[in-house]
């Protein structure tokens, strides 16, 4: 038996699956694509999680790209992270091309172009459905550790969730929580002082100050009704493809807090949402995070702590955390420890770093008797990669050097007036792009301080009145006393009396 038809038999052994699957490419061996030795990933265990990593330039994204539209034919949604720009092409068809021909010749499969459903959705102020969420959805403790606060501060953001549900004050925007906290420390102080205890104005205006550097990443924007639904993530269209969120955030790559937030939102609430599946056949959810070296960078520790628990409960939920990044190592050891799927695409040795970071990579891998991985990580071309994934026992696949499929769809982006077409044909723009602004915590609590300031000069009115009108009775008391006295003073007087005494001795006489 020749060497080439041992690996072949190896691989179909080590990637045979009973369930449905995506097949991502060939096998290599010795440098050459084996035709028909298919690189199978079940379905069943795409909910484990997975890392796309590789170099700049050696094909992620398009790998990505293979993934969500295999993905989305099987009829599983996916919402894709889009840092970069270049992923709204999952819309249109591929023009094809006669390398791509050549491609799926080598690994035995056709090729056929296609377009997918796709939804664009948006953050900030980009075209698109506007995704929101409301700050009581948050909760004290989920927006304590976005402001990253002290426990102190976190404790006093407790009790004016507290308050507020205490009251009836909806807590919707930032500008709600703000005048909460204004009201805390000014005309509401002896009044939650009674009931919540004593709160410091210095703790306060430090929360309104994390507040406002919040508002200047532009999540004043984020925060706000209508809350986005979670579910309208899960939809497939008429002919049963799962739909394709492309969440574009080429504007907030230098605003860490608000995709922090937003990350802290989105999986906090597929966690408590979403039922319990186990094992199922397949995932309901797909998340890719593309770029996520820049997240893993600049993220809170509060997002990584998340990420690192969600990573580890949410797979029982039936959703799949995707990370996109340039090298294994910018993952935390928390993170990657939990990853079924690996798809690790050419690495670069320039420096003493490269090399030792490649030599660490290549620890992460199955051990394999068909090939040196240091060497391979290093030689890989575009569109290669090695592939490490589970099979539907929960085992490791065998280490293949992979040839992977082109995309159906188009590798670029689309032009301008075919975005408006798209954002124009969707279902979920009229749901969440309407400016909702109802009665809230923040109208609320004007109105009672201007009903509070208006009793207060109506009481200093009617004080003001009781205070003339006793001065005005004083002034009177005070003339006919006067009177009085000087009419006493002239009845007592010696001249008055001798006049009186003339006058009744002329009578006697």
């Amino acid at each position: 038996m020749s060497s080439n038809q041992e690996f072949l038999d190896h691989i179909n052994k080590g990637y045979t699956t009973k369930g449905d699957f995506i097949t991502l490419g060939a096998a290599m061996h010795n440098g050459e694509t084996v035709t028909d030795a298919h690189v199978k990933i079940p379905l069943k265990t795409l909910n484990r999680h997975g890392l796309i990593a590789g170099a700049t330039g050696t094909g992620k994204t398009k790998t990505l790209q293979v993934l969500a539209e295999n993905l989305s034919e099987q009829g599983i949604p996916v919402l894709l992270m889009d840092i970069k720009g270049d992923l709204s092409g999952l819309a249109a068809a591929s023009p094809g091309h006669t390398k791509i021909d050549e491609r799926h010749e080598k690994i035995g499969i056709p090729f056929e172009a296609k377009n997918f459903p796709v939804e664009i959705l948006s953050l900030s102020e980009q075209d698109g459905v506007r995704l929101k969420a409301t700050v009581s959805e948050f909760g004290p403790v989920l927006f304590s550790r976005i402001l990253d606060v002290t426990e102190t501060q976190a404790g006093i953001i407790s009790i004016i969730f507290k308050y507020c549900d205490d009251n009836k004050l909806p807590l919707l925007d930032l500008k709600d929580l703000k005048k909460v906290l204004q009201f805390a420390t000014r005309e509401g102080k002896e009044e939650l002082e009674k009931d919540y205890g004593r709160i410091s104005t210095a703790s306060t205006g430090s929360i309104l100050r994390k507040i406002v550097a919040l508002e200047q990443q532009g999540a004043d924007i984020f925060f706000g009704e209508r809350s986005f639904d979670v579910q309208d993530l899960c939809r497939v269209d008429d002919d049963g493809r799962g739909f394709i969120n492309i969440l574009r955030l080429t504007d907030i790559q230098d605003r860490p807090k608000l995709f922090s937030t937003f990350m802290l939102s989105l999986l906090a609430e597929v966690y408590s949402t979403f039922p319990e599946q186990g094992d199922s056949g397949r995932p309901e959810l797909i998340i890719f995070l593309d770029e996520a070296h820049l997240i893993f960078k600049q993220a809170s520790n509060a997002l990584m702590d998340q990420i690192e628990s969600i990573v580890k409960l949410i797979r029982s939920k039936g959703v799949g955390l995707y990370f996109v990044t340039q090298n294994p190592t910018d993952v935390p050891d928390g993170v990657l420890g939990q990853l079924g799927l690996k798809v690790q695409h050419a690495l670069r040795a320039f420096t003493a770093k490269d090399r030792k970071a490649i030599k660490l990579t290549a620890e992460n891998y199955p051990m394999s008797e068909y090939y040196d991985t240091k060497e391979v990580l290093t030689a890989l071309g575009i569109g290669e990669a090695l592939v490490s994934a589970l099979d539907e026992k929960g085992r490791p696949t065998p280490l293949a050097a992979t040839m992977l499929r082109a995309p159906m769809s188009r590798m670029d982006i689309l032009s301008k007036s075919e975005l408006d077409d798209l954002l124009k044909k969707s279902t979920l723009s009229d749901k969440y792009n309407e400016e909702i602004d109802r009665e809230s915590a923040y109208e609320i609590l004007n109105e009672k301080i201007e009903k509070a300031e208006a009793e207060e000069a109506k009481e200093a009115a009617k004080k003001e009145r009781e205070k003339l009108n006793k001065s005005s009775s004083r002034s009177k008391s005070r003339k006919s006393s006067t009177t009085e006295k000087a009419v006493i003073k002239v009845l007592t007087s010696a001249t008055f009396i001798r006049g009186a005494l003339g006058v009744l001795n002329k009578l006697l006489r």
